[in-house]
């Protein structure tokens, strides 16, 4: 019975890594933060994450890529004269060329609608069709998800 539990283990194990459970080795880690709150506090707990996890990895001399979602009252943290940490992004962006940050498009439409005119974002916002979608489709393609 144990070697039938010990092959067992072993083949899980193996299992594991050849899907995912383990980085393949030259990969890139992978991390999909999201931000749906407009509070300045969880805005900056999830700048703080892609600081830390940028700057842990570059340590280990391995690649890491971030992706920060916002959506919902979280995309004010993207709207250009009105996010409290835009100072922050601006300067993370520069000194992070593997930071991108998403805007959804949906909230986005949402609140030109509401505003009754144009809610330009911050230069360093891509806008996407949907935050939700976008983490999603992070997940389906190995992102690591954080929610601060």
């Amino acid at each position: 019975m144990k070697k039938i539990f010990a092959a067992a283990l072993i083949a899980i194990t193996a299992a594991f890594a050849l899907t995912g459970g383990a980085m393949a080795e030259g990969q890139p880690h992978r991390l999909a933060i999201h931000v749906d709150q407009n509070d300045p506090q969880v805005m900056n707990m999830a700048l703080n994450n892609a600081a830390n996890v940028a700057s842990y990895y570059k340590e280990k001399g391995e690649e890491v890529i971030i992706e920060l979602v916002a959506y919902g009252p979280g995309l004010n943290m993207l709207v250009k004269d009105k996010s409290p940490v835009a100072d922050r992004i601006a300067s993370m962006s520069l000194e992070m060329d593997n930071l991108s940050f998403a805007a959804c498009g949906n909230t986005l439409e949402g609140m030109k609608k509401k505003a009754g005119h144009d809610v330009p974002l911050m230069s360093e916002a891509t806008v996407v069709p949907s935050g939700v979608v976008r983490l999603m489709e992070l997940q389906e393609e190995g992102y690591s998800y954080v929610r601060p």
